[in-house]
């Protein structure tokens, strides 16, 4: 039979308001869950790399390993290789590929990585029997998820209510599923994965810096990304609607006493020796 391949449609695309929020994306704000089983010499799968800063951030850490980055994307892969050549780092390399039919070797790696992935793939349990596949024994899988329901924000807005709900409604219709965080646990039991550590972690966007971007790069993708393309061509919003949920998200970035928060969950799966 032929192998399974995605059938999920990734909601945001890489509008730049979106890589504005990838690319500021490191190891430490993403993945430090993941960094006290580091060694040297690993060799690092980075599923769903996107632009390759967390990527870049991780080889930087196993010098004497190797990380590969995978992307169903071509284009951003070329942004992932600027990202690494501009650090000097010669342990990296990029590729195209589908977390639920890997094009590795069983137990290529020592590590397989993947951020904000799991939410958008048609078959999660699938792709983490995936993953783990191409996982050395003793190895470890490593995936983190929003959860955008247990996001939360003050002051309380309508606005960003009807944001929120809209945004679950399209990424369910994408064939994905927006409050991955809470299910990551039991995705990873489903999949096989005996020895599994579930945490959560957090973004928080409080001084006027951190909610002028926060909310500026997601009033314009609202209205300019992919997103908005599917939004209005599923018959989600029209694009008044669309317009309404970026001005929420300004008038909020606006207020001195703003403050918002990303739950995200996170599991590290042992891989049986």
């Amino acid at each position: 039979m032929p192998a399974p391949r995605e059938t999920a449609v990734y909601t945001h695309g890489h509008h730049e308001s979106v890589l504005r929020s990838h690319t500021w994306r490191t190891a430490a704000n993403s993945a430090a869950y993941l960094l006290g089983v580091l060694r040297p010499g690993m060799r690092i799968l980075d599923v769903g790399c996107g632009p390759g800063t967390i990527t870049a951030d991780l080889a930087s850490l196993v010098p004497e390993g190797h990380v590969t980055g995978l992307d169903r994307a071509p284009d951003v892969l070329e942004r992932a290789r600027t990202t690494a050549a501009g650090r000097g780092l010669a342990n990296t390399s990029f590729t195209t590929g589908d977390v639920h039919a890997l094009d590795f070797p069983d137990g290529t790696f020592c590590v397989v990585h993947a951020h904000q992935v799991l939410q958008h793939v048609g078959d999660p349990v699938r792709a983490l029997r995936e993953m783990g596949r191409v996982t050395r024994p003793g190895g470890y899988v490593a995936v983190r998820d929003a959860d955008y329901a247990a996001m939360t924000w003050y002051p309380p807005s309508p606005g960003l209510d009807d944001w929120l709900e809209l945004y679950r409604r399209v990424a369910r219709a994408n064939g994905g599923e927006p409050d991955a965080g809470r299910r990551l646990k039991s995705w990873a039991l489903a999949a096989g994965f005996t020895d599994v550590t579930a945490g959560s972690g957090t973004w928080t966007f409080s001084t006027g810096e951190e909610r002028a971007w926060w909310s500026g790069l997601w009033a314009d993708r609202t209205v300019e990304s992919a997103y908005a393309g599917r939004a209005v061509e599923q018959g989600h919003a029209t694009g008044g609607q669309l317009r309404a949920a970026a001005r929420a998200w300004r008038e909020w970035g606006a207020r001195d006493d703003g403050w918002f928060s990303v739950l995200h969950g996170e599991v590290l799966c042992r891989k049986e020796a």
